[in-house]
């Protein structure tokens, strides 16, 4: 079992900070924006296995830094060029960054301040997802940039929009505003940047109010269809990706 003076501050991509049993983790690059990278695709796998195996924390918010949750914008020049042997680390983290994640098994609210633009199925795992006015969700790091969206992008959103919506939002780089995220059931409230940690918090000392044992099997209950499509096709999607990879390598 971990405690949090052991991973509090291990990690050069997320400040956590926890009261009453409520940890917060916000994501950054060196205190601004998150900016998704291969820092990040590291350190979140063994960051949520932490916070998951920590029985003080109870309940978990999430959000980022600055003005965008998650960036920057992809390009085709960013997309990762692996041979195979190379996208073998790629594949183990990007397994264990979405399995580690719904392996926390405490309630978890996402507070979404700005853009999500990369990985933005982090957040809408989450249990309740928040989400400020300036907020957007984008897959620009795969297909618009060159890449399978094979990393659990093939998994949530066809879940969360619909098959055809789902595919349409991967396949054609489509942004989606806050308040048509919301009408799409991607995200539970949208509000003023201000008042968006604020609402997280006041959630997570509402939930607060029941025992352990019904907050960490009420989200166990609801995540296990979820992570039954992680098992069976996150892996598959990944070897896929690499594929992807290395063919754009190839034809350089």
């Amino acid at each position: 079992m971990a405690s949090l003076d052991q991973y509090q501050d291990k990690y050069r991509h997320i400040r956590m900070e926890r009261r009453n049993g409520i940890l917060q983790m916000t994501f950054h690059t060196d205190g601004g924006e998150l900016q998704w990278g291969g820092g990040p695709h590291t350190e979140f796998p063994q960051a949520f296995a932490d916070v998951g195996s920590d029985s003080e924390n109870r309940i978990v918010i999430m959000t980022g830094s600055g003005e965008a949750f998650s960036g920057p914008q992809g390009t085709a020049a960013g997309t990762p060029k692996r041979a195979p042997a190379q996208w073998d680390q790629t594949y183990w983290e990007g397994k264990r960054l979405l399995t580690n994640l719904l392996d926390i098994e405490v309630p978890m609210i996402s507070a979404i301040n700005g853009p999500a633009l990369r990985h933005s199925e982090i957040p809408l795992l989450c249990d309740i997802v928040l989400a400020s006015e300036t907020a957007a969700f984008q897959d620009s790091g795969h297909f618009m940039s060159g890449l399978v969206p094979g990393d659990g992008m093939h998994i949530v959103y066809p879940m969360l929009l619909g098959v055809n919506r789902g595919r349409y939002f991967l396949l054609t780089g489509q942004r989606i505003e806050a308040q048509e995220a919301k009408t799409l059931g991607l995200v539970n409230e949208v509000l003023p940047q201000a008042d968006l940690l604020p609402r997280a918090w006041e959630l997570a000392e509402q939930m607060a109010q029941q025992s352990d044992i019904v907050l960490r099997y009420s989200r166990v209950a609801m995540t296990q269809v979820v992570k039954k499509l992680m098992h069976d096709i996150l892996g598959y999607g990944l070897a896929l990706e690499g594929l992807g990879s290395a063919d754009t390598m190839l034809n350089q």
